[in-house]
């Protein structure tokens, strides 16, 4: 006997040592849990700041000449981080799809468990029949410890079908994810299309900015040393002077314009920080319109944007999410059926039968869920009539941007042949200037005045050029063209380049992919 109360006590002692460790384990965990939000130091901003300045432009291929359009496009598809960061959501939504499908299986659950207690687990008896307590002596039915493992099945209809439909509705938002994606890669290449050109201006003008600028600079210090020398009248070399300063000023309106556009190239390909001051030199291609497309039936048109619109592909996914969401509301309508089986052991000395199995089949069904069904009804049919008339007002906006942007696209030609006219009046003025002023018939005035009228139409030269490619981006974008690439992050830079370049071919060929 004083065996048995000395294992009691012994045990008894051991179960408050493992419950006082317990519990200073949990009282130290949650005192050293700090919810008190900590201002990020100056040491760690700089820290953070650095190592994101490494990894910008990091994978970037260097430049090894001058940059062609297709490859400025294709090093901004693969390198801009905006349009990595598009990707990456793209593959969030693609990843938390095929996680959704994980959630339609049955649950398969392992569970091991401890049980502990301070005193025996001792119960009394009452005679069914007569309500008298028992004169057997109180029993003990269980031991203070034990553990239990169990490995149970369960499988629920309503869990599977609201699964199954909550899977579909995240297929078709990373449908939606990919379609942005395309939508971003029409507006990068918009971007580059228009910064490339403003480089191509900045580039071809150059020599003649700094010529004329030169030149310009010299006139003035001559009408300076004139009206010093008070040889005329003081409101000659005025009005003189007067004349070249605006000149001046339009020469460095112009250089001011051009002078950020290598930098917004740079960051569009996007380069490492430290190469967006580097000089950057493109090849500046054939002159090409793609007039092409202004002979297409606009009927053709308008199916080629009705098909491939990002927008309007958008809201068709959405209000296919809309009639998903109606299907799930109906499905609560049904009784639940729910099924489960288990396997379990238990370490319990007094069980006899410790190792057992278990099932079940269950039917639930929420009554006063009956009451909410109506409204739940009637607020997923008002999102699928609000889903419908989206879709139909995206259709609508599609088909009129369709119409604004082949009109602005007409405009642009129109504007550019008009300028490369004038450009070209003007380049041939500034030749007869010259000889002019060689034979010493006209001053430096008139030469600086024609050199830097003709540096401006040039310079609108290529502006129209620039509003005429960027009036062309808006069109290939409105009927949803973007160069067909398909796994443009693994692809190297040469042939992802080619790949543009055909894409870019068949536009300026007018052909509908």
């Amino acid at each position: 006997m004083n065996t048995l109360a000395h294992d009691r006590s012994e045990t008894n002692f051991r179960g408050r040592v493992r419950l006082t460790a317990l519990l200073g384990s949990a009282i130290w965990l949650t005192g050293c849990a700090n919810l008190t939000s900590q201002a990020l130091s100056t040491a760690e901003i700089q820290s953070q700041v650095q190592a994101d300045k490494q990894s910008l432009g990091k994978d970037a291929v260097a430049l090894s000449g001058p940059v062609s359009l297709e490859e400025a496009i294709a090093r901004a598809i693969k390198y801009n981080s905006a349009q990595r960061l598009r990707g990456m959501e793209e593959a969030v939504a693609q990843g938390t799809a095929d996680v959704a499908k994980f959630d339609m299986l049955p649950r398969l659950v392992a569970s091991a468990g401890y049980r502990y207690r301070d005193k025996d687990l001792i119960s009394r008896s009452t005679d069914s029949v007569t309500g008298a307590p028992s004169l057997a002596h109180p029993y003990i039915s269980s031991d203070r410890e034990s553990t239990l493992t169990s490995l149970s099945f369960s499988w629920s209809l309503l869990d599977f079908g609201q699964s199954y439909y909550a899977a579909r509705q995240h297929a078709d938002r990373a449908q939606i994810a990919s379609e942005r994606r395309r939508k971003a890669i029409h507006t990068l290449i918009q971007d580059v299309r228009i910064a490339y050109w403003r480089v191509a201006a900045a580039q071809a003008l150059e020599s003649s900015l700094s010529t004329a600028a030169q030149e310009a600079d010299k006139a003035l210090d001559d009408s300076r040393k004139v009206e010093a020398e008070k040889l005329r009248s003081p409101l000659d070399p005025l009005r003189y002077q007067r004349q070249l300063l605006e000149n001046i000023r339009l020469l460095e309106a112009v250089q001011q314009e051009l002078s950020s556009a290598r930098v917004e190239l740079s960051s569009l390909m996007g380069m490492p920080p430290g190469a967006l001051q580097q000089p950057l030199r493109v090849v500046e291609p054939a002159m090409s319109n793609a007039k092409r497309w202004l002979e297409q039936p606009v009927e053709k048109l308008e199916d080629r944007a009705l098909l491939l619109n990002p927008d309007l592909r958008e809201s068709l996914y959405n209000a296919r999410i809309a009639n998903e969401e109606t299907k799930r509301v109906m499905l609560r309508m049904f009784p639940g059926l729910s099924f489960n089986y288990g396997a379990n052991k238990s370490s319990d000395s007094y069980l006899i039968n410790d190792r057992w199995q278990d099932a079940g089949l269950q039917i639930s069904f929420n009554l006063l869920g009956l009451l909410a069904l109506p409204a739940q009804r009637q607020l997923a049919d008002a999102g699928v009539k609000l889903a419908d008339q989206r879709r139909l007002a995206t259709q609508m906006a599609v088909l009129t941007q369709l119409h604004v942007a082949r009109l602005q696209f007409a405009n642009a030609v129109h504007q550019y042949e008009r300028a490369q006219t004038i450009a070209d009046v003007d380049q041939r003025i500034s030749e007869h200037v010259s000889n002019q002023l060689q034979a010493e018939k006209i001053n430096a005035l008139e030469l600086v005045s024609q050199r830097t009228a003709t540096i401006l139409s040039v310079l609108r030269r290529y502006q129209a050029l620039s509003n005429m490619q960027a009036a062309s981006s808006r069109l290939q974008a409105t009927l949803g063209m973007e160069p067909v690439i398909e796994g443009t992050d693994n692809m190297p830079l040469p042939e992802l380049t080619q790949a543009v370049a055909r894409s870019l071919q068949s536009w300026e060929a007018g052909q509908i992919q």
